[in-house]
């Protein structure tokens, strides 16, 4: 195999979380390590910086006797630390001159690989690019790397933010069902979690279930059609039983007409992808509950808590995030390209990963729903079996470091 010289580039895209900047410090740690690699280059706002030449040299900032302590607080600050976007790429079939443009600017940086660490739309940029760099004479190697709370991406067990997300929901739902127990008085309690199309996230609100007997009285996923009047028969049963009944939601629950139950409550705004702005289902539901039945009720929506909680993240989330970067790395250095890094859960007793190369073609643009088994038979709940595939994604606890009772992060100049 012919060695590939050069310089590297890496950017993140999409939305953030509690572990995308350890995935960012894996792979410029396995990149400092390969010595075809000379400068390793950082894009301020994914690719929308990298079109305007707004560039960090990692090289630099990490390349010293201070690498180790700085790639850790990296991999424990919480958010996009390069910054984010959402810029859809044009097809590559008819857009030559903006594809020409991108690769001048590969040839004037000498880039020759890219790493593009982001969800399903960020893997669509990593695919568009792989297509037409295929054919432009011009040798790169482009690797996608897993991010998403939503755990929504093929080809990978699971995805690097989604353990830590889930750990702080879990966590969450666990104090809102002790504070609700404190009355007496009927009262219903809605937590609307993240989850436009999938809905593992709302899954994971059941965790306690399997590990403290505590759990939501019912979960709802878009997977299934929402009926509300099934749901108010569901919410009857459950104040039947006892007056402190609390439910969690995703934001994406749709009806058999694909109407999203909280469209009464939204903009109608849409980003460059197509997906529109969700927020205002758990709103939604308590206004129909507070018609339907005159009991005391409330939603709560945990927003972007859930993706940037970095005080609670699961330690395996972490370390996995940080290893899937370190992979992504010493796979373009052994020359795949047109891929992204996924993580295979290994057969047998205990748990245990390894990472492999998945062809992009297969994974952009495709949704990883949860599946018929994780589900009830009457739509309203999860399973024992969905519980348990979650619970090994949320074990440990990171060792921050703290300043004056605050955790301390890492910023770029």
């Amino acid at each position: 195999m012919e060695i590939l010289r050069g310089n590297a580039v890496v950017g993140q895209s999409g939305g953030p979380t509690a572990a995308i900047n350890a995935s960012l410090a894996g792979v410029i740690s396995g990149l400092l390590e390969c010595e075809n690699v000379t400068t390793v280059y950082g894009m301020r706002n994914g690719i929308e910086g990298f079109l305007r030449e707004d560039l960090i040299d990692l090289t630099s900032v990490f390349g010293n006797d201070e690498k180790e302590s700085k790639l850790r607080l990296l991999s424990h600050t919480p958010a996009s630390a390069l910054g984010s976007c959402r810029k859809k790429l044009p097809a590559p079939e008819g857009n030559e001159e903006f594809y020409e443009n991108l690769i001048s600017l590969f040839k004037k940086y000498d880039i020759r690989y890219f790493f593009y660490i982001g969800g399903n739309d960020s893997m669509d940029t990593v695919a568009k690019l792989t297509k037409y760099t295929a054919n432009c004479n011009y040798d790169i190697k482009v690797i996608g790397v897993p991010k998403t709370i939503d755990n929504d991406l093929c080809a990978t067990d699971h995805t690097p933010g989604f353990g830590s997300a889930a750990k702080y929901i879990a966590t969450t739902v666990q104090e809102i069902i002790r504070d609700c127990a404190v009355y007496t008085v009927p009262a219903v309690t809605i937590v609307e979690i993240m989850g436009r199309d999938a809905g593992w996230l709302t899954v994971s609100s059941g965790l306690g279930r399997i590990v403290t007997g505590y759990a939501p009285d019912y979960i709802y996923l878009p997977e299934r059609d929402f009926s509300l009047d099934r749901f108010i028969d569901d919410v009857k049963a459950a104040l039947s039983r006892h007056p402190n009944v609390v439910i969690a939601v995703s934001e994406g629950l749709r009806d058999k007409n694909g109407t999203y139950v909280g469209e009464g409550t939204q903009s109608g705004v849409a980003d460059v992808f197509g997906h529109k702005y969700l927020s205002g289902t758990g709103k939604a539901l308590e206004l129909y509950v507070k018609e339907k039945l005159g009991c005391k009720v409330r939603s709560v929506e945990l927003n972007i808590s859930q993706r940037c909680a970095s005080h609670i993240a699961s330690r395996r989330d972490i370390e996995e995030s940080f290893n899937v970067g370190l992979a992504a790395a010493k796979a373009a250095e052994g020359g795949c390209t047109g891929c992204m890094m996924a993580i295979e859960r290994e057969e047998g007793d205990g748990y245990s990963v390894k990472y492999t190369a998945k062809e992009i073609a297969g994974i952009a643009n495709a949704v990883k729903r949860v599946p018929d088994g994780f589900i009830n038979g009457e739509g309203n709940n999860v399973t024992d079996e969905a519980l348990r595939y979650i619970l090994p994604l949320i074990e440990g606890e990171i060792d921050l470091d703290y300043k004056c009772g605050l955790p301390e992060y890492f910023v770029f100049n």
